[in-house]
């Protein structure tokens, strides 16, 4: 019978390969927002999957849709606003 530990010791040796860098992180916090808008949108749609949309149902996702693209629109903004030479946007 072969100890458990020698597995382990090979399964954890690339720990510390495996973790975000700092820039893909700030990567998903730049893109936070389009991911909570996205979340937002998800769930108005799903309320809607086993019933007929009340229209209630059908003015949060036009709303959440709203916002998902605002967010799309703001991060690209922002990045193209970054990458402009001299700072013009």
């Amino acid at each position: 019978m072969n100890p458990i530990v020698t597995v382990q010791d090979a399964v954890t040796a690339f720990a510390d390969f495996m973790e975000p860098t700092d820039a893909e992180l700030n990567a998903i916090e730049q893109e936070m927002p389009v991911i909570l808008a996205d979340v937002d949108l998800l769930d108005a749609q799903i309320v809607t999957l086993d019933r007929t949309p009340t229209e209630v149902d059908e003015r949060r996702i036009r709303r959440a849709r709203r916002r998902a693209l605002a967010a799309r629109v703001a991060l690209v903004n922002r990045a193209a606003g970054a990458s402009l030479p001299g700072g013009a946007a």
